[in-house]
């Protein structure tokens, strides 16, 4: 709203917009007062130079605190004419205003306004029914203000049931339009373009407004994303057909590596085993900490009759529990009884 009304008063602010209610209110008030001088008489202090402008502005306006008036058959015309000549020129103004409300709501809609964001996220290139579920996940976690950039062939914004986001069209690759969304303001940037070439281009694009922004890039071929290294090794690659990862990598910088690096092989990955029957029992504290100290293994997660929980620090495990945690080879069961046995 602060936006839409800043942007609402710099387009009143043009004197094509004040041009005609300005002409009518100044040619009322040049005829009026000489009509109103030679109406009333001497005695009436109404058309003094220092009373006659204050009674023209409270008639005008309708307002009318009855300080001055006229008194004779002649002033109560001239203040007719005040009166139709103030409602004509407010009447003429919120036509402009409506108006100017009008069309500023219509080129938002349309992309076509500077957005007055900082701070926020922008998102680089648009995907029917795949941005909005970016968008409703990244809304329902309250991130950042959001701002939506699309190439031309989507004419009008796709998210008109979220008016705190903003909306541009164009050339993606421009610096102009990637200014008029902000880019060089925001905190994040999330590149979900058409294809991986595509993508590098918006990305070197971006990186050259905003050094310090954190760039997301979504890519169908993650051994591309070597070359996005190259532009920048702070730019954040993710896996193009998990949407999920893209907005965890926004709200939670840096998870996208720690999941890279559980999915590589050389590096530290999920391993699941059955509890020991000797360890029946043990509390989960006592069996984090065992393989903690011992293998620099984290439990993530138990399975308990079909259902996977993360069971709280006293929690007994029972017989049969299935056992999720992250290390770096997969341990035996001895290794967890002796771990537990230190």
């Amino acid at each position: 709203m602060p936006f839409f009304l800043a942007r609402l008063v710099r387009r009143l602010g043009s004197a094509r917009a004040w041009g005609l209610p300005l002409l009518i209110i100044v040619t009322v008030f040049l005829t009026s007062w000489p009509l109103m001088a030679w109406a009333e008489p001497a005695e009436n202090p109404i058309a003094a130079v220092e009373n006659y402008w204050w009674w023209f502005v409270v008639t005008a306006s309708t307002v009318g605190y009855g300080d001055f008036f006229p008194t004779t058959l002649g002033g109560h015309l001239v203040g007719v004419y005040v009166i139709v000549g103030g409602i004509a020129t407010l009447t003429t103004l919120f036509t402009k205003i409506a108006t100017a409300i009008e069309n500023a709501k219509g080129q938002r809609m349309k992309g076509q306004l500077d957005l007055d964001l900082s701070d926020h996220l922008v998102i680089l290139g648009y995907t029917p029914g795949r941005t909005e579920r970016l968008v409703q996940e990244l809304t329902a976690d309250g991130v950042l203000p959001i701002a939506l950039c699309a190439w031309d062939e989507v004419t009008e914004n796709p998210l008109p049931d979220h008016p705190d986001h903003g909306f541009v069209r164009g050339d993606l690759a421009e610096e102009t339009v990637l200014r008029r969304a902000g880019v060089h303001r925001a905190r994040r940037v999330l590149v979900d373009a058409r294809d991986d070439n595509e993508a590098l281009t918006l990305t070197v694009a971006a990186a050259h407004l905003n050094r310090s922004a954190h760039i997301v890039v979504t890519l169908r071929d993650m051994v591309r994303a070597r070359n996005f290294s190259y532009l920048d090794r702070k730019v954040q690659c993710v896996q193009w057909h998990s949407p999920r990862m893209a907005t965890e990598e926004l709200q939670d910088p840096g998870i996208a590596a720690v999941y890279a690096d559980l999915m590589t092989h050389g590096g530290r990955n999920t391993y699941s085993t059955r509890l020991p029957d000797a360890l029946a029992g043990t509390v989960v504290g006592e069996l984090q900490t065992g393989i903690g100290r011992g293998f620099d293994a984290t439990l993530l997660a138990v399975q308990l009759d079909g259902a996977v929980i993360s069971p709280g620090w006293n929690s007994p495990l029972p017989a049969g529990a299935v056992l999720y945690y992250v290390g770096g080879r997969r341990l035996s069961a001895e290794d967890i009884v002796r771990s537990c046995a230190r």
